[in-house]
């Protein structure tokens, strides 16, 4: 039988029926900044759900810096890198990511979405192989299945599970292991010390996406491979802007060689209109930022510790995270999105983590620190989210 469009879509009813229950906790209008404080319906809410790790995407320097590039440059490049839309300011930042995380080269996409659908697709080889880890972003796997090699799966974090599937393909065989530095929900790293150790032993190559891991971890913010010092060991490195940048787009990086194999070959790249000035602009001031104002990530610092330590010690299960990302297991999606919707009536943002995302046995609240809160904003969230969380059973 054959349905039409409309037919098809109205069979997902998910969302109004959650909807209809009043729990509903996406598309939230936000009519501020991403501030520690933002305004939701003419109120001030704690927002503990973004992504801006270093406080930055409000910060007057890089807006300044993203007014001047559109007084210089306009809005948009109106094309992509490979023909009219590289601007010297393209070259420079590029210049400046290389040398940050310690590579060769690099090159700037227009989402870290489209960095790695474009890198692990182009890099999928024909009779090579991919291995990814299981928890990896959506992104990894979409650009997996657009490559043409086979691709392997193994559990989270299990290197003697990476290490079976590594040793039943082809020694001489293209292979590439591709990995989140942090995890984006469950906020732990990579094991990479093993497994930059296996890709020795079997001839892979390692890429590592660093989107949370940027801004946070390593000198000056360097990333997950500077962490462990196996950046020299760590053959792609990989980042967004919508994080700990402040800004939107991505970059790869790497051997001048291969950044120009993809500078040549990526077709997320070469068929996609290129980042906007304001956006680049952006990136180079929060880049600077970074390196000039080190208190900002100690700050990061003091209250990731404080925040581990005071969810265990009110009986909170934080699961294994060592960063600022910090899973609240619930493992029960209504208890999940009444325990947001109470938290937003309570003045506290965060946001729920359900199938099929995760299992119904893994649903978890994510909360998130920035640099610019403070301790009292801090304990006062925890507190609120003890009460809450008491009043559901789920502590």
């Amino acid at each position: 039988m054959n349905l039409n469009l409309n037919q098809i879509c109205a069979g997902f009813t998910l969302a109004d029926e959650v909807k209809a229950q009043g729990i509903y906790p996406y598309y939230r209008p936000i009519s501020s900044g991403q501030n520690p404080i933002v305004k939701m319906d003419g109120k001030d809410v704690m927002m503990f759900g973004s992504n801006s790790y270093l406080g930055l995407s409000d910060d007057p320097r890089l807006k300044e810096a993203a007014i001047a590039a559109i007084r210089k440059y306009g809005t948009s490049c109106s094309g992509s890198r490979f023909l009219n839309g590289t601007l010297d300011i393209h070259m420079e930042l590029e210049e400046k990511l290389a040398k940050f995380v310690g590579k060769d080269d690099a090159v700037t996409y227009s989402t870290g979405f489209q960095v790695n659908l474009g890198v692990v697709s182009c890099l999928g080889f024909r009779d090579g192989f991919v291995f990814l880890d299981s928890l990896d972003h959506a992104c990894i796997i979409d650009g997996s299945r657009l490559g043409f090699s086979k691709v392997f799966k193994f559990r989270h974090n299990d290197m003697n599970a990476l290490e079976k599937k590594l040793a039943a393909v082809p020694f001489e065989a293209p292979k590439l292991i591709v990995v989140d530095g942090v995890y984006s929900m469950e906020g732990d790293l990579a094991n990479l010390p093993a497994i930059t150790d296996l890709c020795e032993k079997y001839n892979a190559a390692i890429m590592v996406d660093d989107a949370h891991g940027l801004g946070v971890f390593g000198r000056e913010g360097r990333g997950t491979a500077d962490h462990f010092g196996l950046t020299d060991k760590t053959d792609l490195i990989m980042g967004t802007f919508s994080k700990s940048f402040g800004s939107l787009g991505g970059f790869i990086a790497g051997d001048h060689t291969v950044i120009n194999y993809l500078k040549h070959n990526s077709r997320s790249l070469i068929f996609s209109a290129s980042m906007p000035p304001a956006n680049v602009a952006a990136v180079s001031a929060a880049l600077d930022i970074m390196q000039s104002e080190p208190e900002r990530l100690e700050h990061l610092w003091d209250l990731t510790r404080h925040a581990h330590e005071g969810f265990r010690e009110r009986g909170f299960d934080i699961g294994h995270t060592q960063s600022p990302i910090i899973p609240l297991f619930v493992r029960d999606m209504e208890k999940c999105l009444t325990a947001v919707k109470m938290a937003l009536d309570e003045g506290v943002f965060i946001t729920p983590v359900i199938p099929p995302a995760v299992p119904e046995d893994s649903v978890i609240i994510r909360f998130a620190l920035m640099a610019t809160h403070s301790m009292e904003q801090l304990d006062r969230a925890m507190d609120i989210l003890e009460s809450i969380f008491r009043k559901l059973e789920i502590i």
